[in-house]
């Protein structure tokens, strides 16, 4: 049995993962953590969220804190803490804002919970993963980020809407930063086991326009209902499951990559990687041409835009 601290727990993505990690059967213990001055709304929060697990039988400890220290133990950490990203604003725009938050939270977790796993899902996540990991003094494989997985979820649905195929038909990855220069992998899609280049139909499909989709799904979201919450909340769920439940499922996050993808990496940044209770490895892979050039693009953008952020943190 685990225990899960969700960093940032006001927050609607927070409070929202707060009640999918509840039905994870290895979570035996949630805190919520919430900065000072918050206390009446983690209590309201905790409280609703206690009422909830009552109605639907979920035997789970939830607690809540404004003293990070109380995270020692954890499992997990998800880090949602952070500036939310506002409407027409670049995730990048947010980084060194967000990125004082986070090496803060790092430095202490990796001091009360060394052993613990941190999942970071502040954006731009793939620069905060870095800083995560820096602050954090921990391992590669215990600090990985949300990345390109709701990413790849979502290009994924509409692969299936496209060919009239149940969802668990398709598999395809995106990888690369979460933001602009995302890179979908054709090269590694198939639907019932088939390259998908290998079916008639892929010559019909709108593939700029669905990358488009893709890539401006949150921004959508976000004008129109101020933030996105049930997305990320459930795909926090799969990443924390796949931890706790040792399920060594290969699935597309913010990891920290040497040479696993044609010798590119030095960088935190979406990558299939398998994922169990040890933490989070990045697979060797080989992929297209077209496609290796543009995920070189994307590696240097966000190597360059994090060594800028941790060079600010030390001024």
């Amino acid at each position: 049995m685990s225990k899960v601290t969700i960093v940032g727990a006001t927050g609607n993505v927070g409070t929202f993962s707060a009640h999918t990690l509840a039905s994870i059967p290895y979570v035996h213990e949630i805190l919520l953590h919430g900065r000072a001055g918050r206390e009446n709304l983690l209590c309201g929060i905790t409280q609703d969220l206690v009422d909830s697990f009552a109605a639907s039988g979920q035997a789970v400890d939830l607690s809540w804190t404004t003293d990070l220290e109380d995270a020692r133990d954890s499992d997990v950490v998800v880090c949602t803490a952070g500036v939310p990203r506002r409407p027409g604003q670049d995730r990048l725009d947010l980084a060194l804002e967000n990125a004082r938050i986070v090496a803060g939270t790092a430095r202490i977790i990796g001091e009360c919970a060394p052993h613990a796993m941190i999942l970071m899902v502040t954006n731009p996540v793939d620069v905060m993963t870095s800083v995560a990991l820096k602050y954090s003094g921990m391992q590669p494989n215990q600090v990985f980020g949300l990345g390109t997985h709701l990413d790849s979820m979502r290009l994924k649905s509409l692969i299936a809407k496209h060919f009239r195929v149940h969802v668990s038909e398709v598999h395809t990855r995106i990888i690369g930063e979460h933001g602009e220069s995302m890179v979908p992998l054709w090269s590694a899609t198939t639907i019932g086991g088939i390259q998908i280049s290998n079916l008639p139909a892929f010559s019909r499909l709108p593939v700029e326009e669905m990358v488009a989709t893709v890539r401006s799904s949150g921004e959508k979201i976000i004008r129109n209902k101020g933030s996105t919450v049930y997305g990320p909340g459930e795909a926090i769920a799969t990443l924390v499951r796949t931890v706790l439940g040792n399920e060594d499922r290969i699935l597309t996050v913010s990891a920290y990559i040497r040479s696993e993808v044609h010798d590119i990496g030095d960088v935190c940044i979406g990558v299939p990687a398998r994922i169990n209770r040890n933490g989070v490895f990045p697979v060797p892979i080989k992929i297209a041409e077209d496609e290796v050039a543009q995920f070189r693009e994307s590696v240097e953008k966000i190597r360059s835009i994090t060594q800028e952020m941790l060079q600010k943190l030390q001024e």
